[in-house]
């Protein structure tokens, strides 16, 4: 591609991230996604669409291969604070976690493939609600992939805290298990005046969140790593009526699936304890849970010597982080990875006022484009 091809996809970026939508609700982005694809040469392309996801097959010239590339597609319900001029149109909800990047991306990958096709196929997913509820497990078991199904994928996510040009990833463990945290009390509520005659449920959760916060430090073993964040915290209605109701909003995060279901367990024992304590009900629900995001050893050590050999791009081997991502399920059953793609901005993922480097676009349509056809003609620099 040329300069002037790559800089029409900041255009592609900026007019997507005008309209941020809730998972499963992406019906302006994905009319926006097929009418872009409609302009291509159509003749290696097939098109099918997976409730507001799209998935885009590109035959290649003489197959023995299938890769895939996966982008997500839904926004945040953030009130947008950035500098732009082409700020959210959606009142409430903004691209505060860099999908519309991820989106222009694919689509950059889509263009150039549909004019120079390489030796084996490619498909492109553009996979709604990975915000929540989750799309990527109900996507990778879909009818709609059965047959298009990937032998290797890839994903990537935008990294506020790298330079543009910057590649960070790993073997192994990337991003953590996640689960979503809701537990709702029910006590009796009354008179202020009178607390004897009621349960107070807004004591009650005021003594859960602290109970909660011992379960990682007395818990979990201190060489491995878990989050509890209790991140809101609702219950009662006026200063001087005791609260009948109170609910805690949480996430959970850890690095082994046997860690998570140990964290859970404590939760529930600790839960257990304040019904009896305070002579309530209570509730739990985990929401919506992703798996660890795992980068399978041999198809990540040979993508990072690649891209070590590279002289546009710095390659950084990092740690594990405790972000959570359903790309995990993709990883689940085909071999692949994800990496972080620097994008070089003070204001970190899912914050109001996040303003991603659009220079990265170009970083990445240019490096994945070169990595799938290095890979199908089987020009790899091999891992040790």
């Amino acid at each position: 591609m040329s300069t002037a091809d790559y800089r029409s996809f900041v255009q592609i970026r900026r007019d997507l991230h005008q309209i941020p939508e809730p998972g499963f609700e992406e019906y302006k982005t994905q009319r926006y996604l097929l009418n872009y694809l409609e302009t291509l040469p159509q003749e290696r392309l097939e098109i099918r669409t997976w409730r507001t996801g799209v998935l885009v097959f590109i035959h290649g010239t003489a197959p023995e291969h299938r890769y895939g590339y996966r982008c997500d597609m839904d926004g945040l319900p953030i009130e947008e604070e950035t500098g732009y001029d082409f700020r959210s149109t959606h009142p409430g909800y903004m691209h505060a976690c860099g999908h519309d990047l991820h989106m222009t991306i694919g689509l950059g990958i889509v263009t150039h493939f549909a004019s120079h096709p390489m030796k084996d196929d490619l498909v492109v997913l553009f996979q709604p609600a990975e915000e929540g509820p989750g799309g990527a497990l109900p996507m990778r078991d879909s009818t709609e992939l059965a047959d298009w199904m990937p032998d290797e994928i890839v994903a990537l996510h935008v990294a506020p805290e790298y330079p543009v040009g910057t590649i960070a990833t790993r073997p192994g463990i990337l991003f953590a298990n996640t689960s979503e945290l809701f537990i709702d009390l029910k006590g009796t509520g009354g008179h202020a005046a009178y607390p004897h005659k009621a349960n107070d449920m807004v004591v009650a959760a005021c003594q859960l969140v602290g109970q909660l916060q011992t379960v990682v430090a007395r818990n979990v073993n201190p060489l491995d790593a878990a989050v509890i964040t209790v991140g809101k915290v609702s219950g009662g209605t006026k200063q001087n009526i005791i609260a009948e109701t109170a609910r805690l909003e949480g996430t959970i995060r850890t690095l082994s699936a046997d860690t998570m279901t140990l964290v859970k367990s404590r939760i529930e024992a600790l839960v257990r304890g304040v019904e009896a304590g305070f002579e309530c009900q209570a509730e739990i629900h985990y929401g919506s849970n992703y798996l660890q995001v795992y980068n399978e050893a041999k198809v990540t050590k040979e993508f990072m010597n690649w891209v070590s050999n590279r002289q546009d791009v710095q390659l950084v081997e990092c740690g594990e982080a405790m972000t959570g991502e359903d790309f995990g399920y993709f990883l689940e059953r085909i071999p692949g990875l994800m990496f972080w793609l620097g994008v070089d901005t003070p204001y970190g993922l899912h914050h109001a006022k996040l303003e991603p480097a659009e220079e990265a676009i170009e970083v990445a349509i240019r490096v994945l484009t070169d990595y799938f056809t290095c890979k199908s003609q089987g020009r790899m620099i091999r891992s040790e």
